[in-house]
């Protein structure tokens, strides 16, 4: 490795989710080889992908978020003179911070219903629900840590007059 190159050192979250991913991957074409070899559906690689794709989705939306990924009026906000652009960078986090706060609430609130009233499993495994549902607020703890990072970013570049 020469002077000029650095390692990118990968943040826990996306370790995780590369490690879904490859589960998922793996689950899926063991799957597809089961039927079309041995005539045979393996049933709960449907349920694991299912799940691990909407916790996978939750830990990219901060990936997202960090990286100023998500779609924006780019051309509207470069017309705004510096002081509206950081109110606009403001308003951006509260705003996104109480949404993610929002799907946090209501998931915790199923979570609880889930353990207290319904007892539900799923149906290929029997795993209780709300264990599929904790991955929600769980992971949306690298969400907020990356929507703030984006945002000290963003005021930075702003400051930075880029």
């Amino acid at each position: 490795m020469n002077e000029n190159t650095t390692r990118r050192k990968f943040g826990i979250d996306e370790i995780i989710m590369g490690v879904l991913l490859f589960v998922m991957a793996t689950i899926s074409f063991l799957n597809v080889l089961g039927r079309y070899i041995f005539h045979y559906s393996i049933a709960f690689t449907e349920e694991i992908g299912v799940n691990f794709f909407v916790w996978i989705t939750v830990i990219g939306i901060g990936i997202a978020f960090e990286r100023n990924s998500h779609l924006g009026m780019v051309s509207l906000f470069k017309m705004f003179p510096k002081p509206v652009k950081k109110i606009i960078i403001w308003l951006n986090l509260v705003l996104s911070a109480f949404l993610i706060g929002v799907v946090d609430w209501f998931t915790l609130k199923t979570i609880y219903q889930e353990m207290t009233l319904f007892h539900s499993t799923s149906p290929a495994l029997g795993i209780q629900m709300w264990i599929y549902y904790l991955g929600i607020p769980v992971f949306s703890i690298f969400v907020f840590i990356r929507m703030w990072k984006g945002h000290v970013k963003s005021l930075a570049k702003l400051e930075g007059g880029k």
